[in-house]
């Protein structure tokens, strides 16, 4: 009997407590600069580091109740990483645009200033890391050099 019990301490106990806490969501994205103002990256575009992001869930019947929100910040490669213990089940979750940290390139790209994620474990998905859309704002001014990187869009779908 007290081997039983040593076995069941031993295995059994951790095994439970191990699988009643989750590994927290990995939620990963990068917001960047769209310096030829075309709505999309291109090679001309630029990652910005210091930008501001906030993840924000919404209940699906009733979008004005927030029930989960979370800050970051990019990295110096423009990339930003945030752990997540939240399983929002049915609600809606997006990354959200806050602040862009380059005066020049504050303007959020309508269409781009958001992207929806996925933050439950009953979808079928096998990993916790979730991959975010990437965000984008719009440059003041279009670099000199955007016209020639347009021209080769045009040149590539001509072929």
């Amino acid at each position: 009997m007290a081997k039983l019990l040593v076995l069941v301490v031993l295995f059994i106990l951790p095994a439970i407590a191990s699988a009643a806490i989750p590994e927290p969501f990995t939620v990963t994205g990068k917001v960047y600069c769209d310096t030829c103002r075309v709505g999309y990256e291109t090679p001309a575009t630029t990652y910005l580091p210091g930008c501001i992001v906030k993840l924000v869930c919404k209940k699906r019947d009733n979008p004005d109740q927030i029930t989960f929100t979370k800050e970051a910040i990019t990295d110096s490669t423009g990339k930003y990483e945030m752990q997540v213990a939240y399983d929002a089940g049915d609600d809606i979750c997006e990354m959200e645009h806050v602040k862009s940290s380059d005066p020049t390139c504050a303007t959020p790209n309508a269409g781009r200033d958001r992207a929806r994620i996925c933050l439950t474990r009953n979808n079928g998905m096998v990993s916790n890391i979730r991959h975010a859309n990437n965000i984008g704002y719009f440059r003041d001014v279009p670099l000199a050099r955007c016209p020639q990187i347009l021209q080769e869009y045009q040149d590539a779908e001509s072929d």
